[in-house]
């Protein structure tokens, strides 16, 4: 008799898989993401780093290895909200030239800006931030500082002061209640500020 011939060697076992490639700013990018939408759901009280750990779904000591301390991200997020603001100063800039003779435009933006919570949020967390810390005032004051370097040169300081002001109140307004100014509300307030009565200044 023929002896049994041994059969074919096992299938080889499957390849171990490859070790996770690191990203490091990959990981701390994930981590600022969930430490700006934390603030711009619950405020800048809410931040911590169990908290942000969690939102980001990675270990808690990552949260301390890449920020130095809970206000380090505090400040980086809120940096980044402060960018994402002057994404809507940029889209507003075009129009200002000719506020006067095509309004409209202008007025579009700041009901767009109104109308979008995480911009609204984000601007009142950069708000409060800047009323109790030092530090993070000047963050606070770029937009309507913008708003009124923009508007001055087509309205007048004292006009554009008094329409950044609307703004900041129009912004509290909408997160207060979850509902913005109509449109008409915000046209004729707006109007009205633009050619408000101020001593020596054109379009009285």
């Amino acid at each position: 008799m023929h002896e049994t011939t041994e059969s074919a060697a096992p299938a080889a076992q499957a390849a171990p898989a490859a070790p996770r490639r690191r990203d490091p700013e990959g990981r701390r990018r994930a981590i600022l993401a969930a430490a700006t939408e934390i603030i711009v759901e619950e405020g800048a009280a809410a931040l911590t780093h169990r908290a942000v750990a969690k939102r980001a779904s990675v270990p808690l000591g990552s949260t301390t290895q890449y920020f130095t301390s809970i206000d380090d991200m505090r400040e980086c997020a809120l940096q980044q909200l402060a960018d994402e603001i002057d994404e809507s100063i940029a889209r507003l800039e075009p129009f200002i030239a000719t506020i006067f003779e095509h309004p409209d435009p202008v007025f579009d933006e700041l009901l767009a800006y109104l109308e979008d919570p995480r911009t609204v949020h984000a601007d009142i967390a950069l708000m409060t931030s800047g009323t109790t810390d030092p530090r993070l005032r000047a963050l606070a004051l770029r937009w309507p500082e913008r708003i009124v370097d923009l508007l001055s040169t087509q309205v007048g300081r004292e006009r554009a002061v008094a329409i950044a002001v609307f703004i900041d109140g129009a912004t509290m307004h909408a997160g207060l209640t979850g509902t913005p100014l109509g449109r008409d509300e915000l046209t004729r307030a707006l109007q009205a500020l633009m050619t408000m009565p101020v001593p020596g200044s054109a379009h009285t």
